[in-house]
């Protein structure tokens, strides 16, 4: 395999652990959330309107998440 970046090793990392569940709803909701940390850390640079803009990005990833985990 080929080296990853460090973000698309944290997807795949949690991916990874939760393989062994057949719900694949729950491996793409840990991965998706994942994916979410590394694109759009919950603490950003700073700017109100960044913060605003990356917290609402950041919600529509979790809410993808939420709805494949069926808590929407």
């Amino acid at each position: 395999m080929t080296d990853l970046s460090p973000a698309a090793q944290a997807v795949l990392d949690a991916a990874i652990s939760v393989a062994e569940s057949p719900d694949a709803e729950a491996i793409a909701a840990v991965a998706l959330r994942a994916a979410a940390d590394q694109v759009v850390p919950s603490d950003p640079c700073g700017n109100d309107c960044c913060i605003t803009e990356c917290e609402q990005i950041r919600a529509d990833f979790l809410a993808i998440a939420a709805e494949l985990e069926g808590k929407q």
